[in-house]
């Protein structure tokens, strides 16, 4: 059986099959995202399926009811909340491990039928700001790079990931890419020393919180050398004069930002020179970038140098934001954010009435719901008064747990589906959904590449475990 790795956004493709009784895991050779490498955490998939306290029977208050049971309740708490408070008292807090399919129809059943937006998902934590930075440069939520570019770079930056331990089967492409082409560079950017750090040409230890001022000197130091692609900008890129007009400034000099980021000038300068000088250039950025109050202005800087010098979607040369989990792009893609709706569209009048009509829906929501944060914000106030949680562990995973814990244990009605009833969040739910793992669903996720890859069950559904879609 092929199917796809349950942990991070690389979507390496894996093998499994059944030999005297017993299972055997290895990675799938001919997959394009990993050519059957696999990391400890996906060689290891295997020891979850001997789940302890596992989940089999949906439970209210503790006890063991039927489905029919647990679905009347849900339609009964759920349309007298909507009855006395509105649709809007409704919300669904989603997961990067569902496939595209669960996404879907949680956002069909809220956007379409309960009518509320306040459908978020855990992937908010590690995406947003990359989703809100391409959606500045390039008007949609769109990655212009694939895995391909790792081999055809010359030049591979790395800025707010590990990615020796975060992404290894990547990291490990680049490392077989640099023993086969020694003139690859590699530049990191961590105020750690990482174990990806230690492996770098070039590692700039900047202060936490500066990479605005790094990238933005870049963009300057471009401008005052004549290093940009003129013609690219004028045919594919607007507010180029604006941009001169920020960046000139003394506070963008060489001098002061490698002051400001408590960098070496000769560090900095060996940086832009680089970058000067190898137009295959890949800019790969993850968590230490996104998970920031300046999240969204950071990621735009790295996207802006890109644009400034045409590097974008061009064999070896773009900037790369890579996802934390399997299925965070999928979710994104159907619409499974406060923020969106179905296939990237908006709110207006038209997207909204070609996604009601094509759903065939009683009802369409007018704008934007909470977001993850603001949604259980809005559980704290009582604003929302039900709330069904999904392949996810708020309680352990947002941030400000005790304010999250204080929401969950206010909620009139919450409503868990998930594999156990032993995690934080499942401990405050009036009704628990045993819900299937890995190798037990079927669907499919899309990695960071927008690779689209088939998850296949190889293990019946224990108890009366269901799908999230169902």
């Amino acid at each position: 059986m092929k199917t796809t790795c349950a942990y991070c956004g690389v979507g390496c493709g894996i093998s499994v099959t059944q030999q005297a009784g017993e299972w055997q895991l290895e990675g799938d050779s001919a997959h394009p995202a990993n050519g059957g490498a696999l990391c400890v955490k996906g060689a290891s998939l295997l020891e979850t399926l001997a789940f302890p306290q596992r989940l089999l029977y949906p439970r209210h208050q503790g006890q063991r009811i039927s489905w029919d049971e647990a679905l009347t309740m849900m339609s009964a708490q759920f349309s007298r909340i909507m009855a006395e408070s509105g649709p809007e008292a409704i919300g669904i807090y989603l997961s990067g491990q569902l496939t595209t399919e669960d996404y879907y129809v949680a956002n069909k059943l809220m956007k379409g039928y309960i009518g509320s937006a306040n459908v978020d998902t855990n992937s908010r934590l590690c995406m947003s700001s990359a989703v809100v930075a391409q959606q500045r440069a390039f008007g949609e939520d769109l990655v212009p790079a694939c895995y391909e570019d790792l081999e055809l770079a010359d030049l591979i930056i790395i800025t707010g990931a590990n990615t020796a331990w975060t992404h290894p089967v990547l990291f490990r492409r680049i490392q077989q890419a640099r023993s086969r082409r020694p003139e690859l560079k590699l530049v990191v950017m961590d105020p750690r020393r990482t174990m990806t750090a230690e492996q770098a040409d070039l590692h700039l230890a900047l202060r936490p919180g500066t990479d605005v001022a790094l990238w933005n000197g870049l963009g300057r130091y471009l401008l005052d050398h004549d290093i940009w692609d003129r013609d690219y900008v004028a045919a594919h890129v607007s507010g180029i004069s604006a941009l001169a007009r920020e960046l000139d400034d003394p506070a963008w000099m060489p001098e002061a930002v490698a002051q400001h980021c408590d960098l070496a000038l000769s560090d900095l300068l060996g940086f832009y020179q680089l970058f000067a000088r190898h137009p295959r250039t890949l800019s790969l950025y993850c968590q230490g970038i996104n998970q920031s109050n300046q999240g969204t202005d950071k990621a735009n800087a790295i996207i802006n140098a890109h644009l400034l010098t045409g590097r974008i979607g061009k064999p070896g040369a773009s900037p790369f934001s890579l996802t934390g989990q399997p299925n965070a792009m999928g979710g994104r893609e159907v619409g499974g954010l406060a923020s969106q709706l179905a296939a990237h569209m908006g709110f207006s009048d038209a997207e909204r009435d070609r996604l009601q009509r094509f759903w065939g829906s009683p009802r369409m929501v007018t704008g934007p719901g909470h977001k993850a944060v603001e949604l259980f914000e809005a559980v704290h106030s009582g604003q929302i008064r039900a709330l069904w949680v999904l392949g996810s562990n708020p309680a352990a995973s947002l941030p400000d747990g005790d304010r999250v814990r204080e929401s969950l244990a206010r909620c009139e009605f919450l409503v868990v589906s998930d594999l156990t009833a032993q995690t934080d969040t499942a401990r405050y739910a009036n009704l628990l959904l045993p819900a299937l793992g890995w190798g037990e669903k079927s669907g499919t996720v899309t990695n960071s590449e927008r690779c689209i890859s088939r998850q296949r069950p190889f293990l019946p559904a224990p108890g009366e475990a269901r799908p999230d879609w169902w």
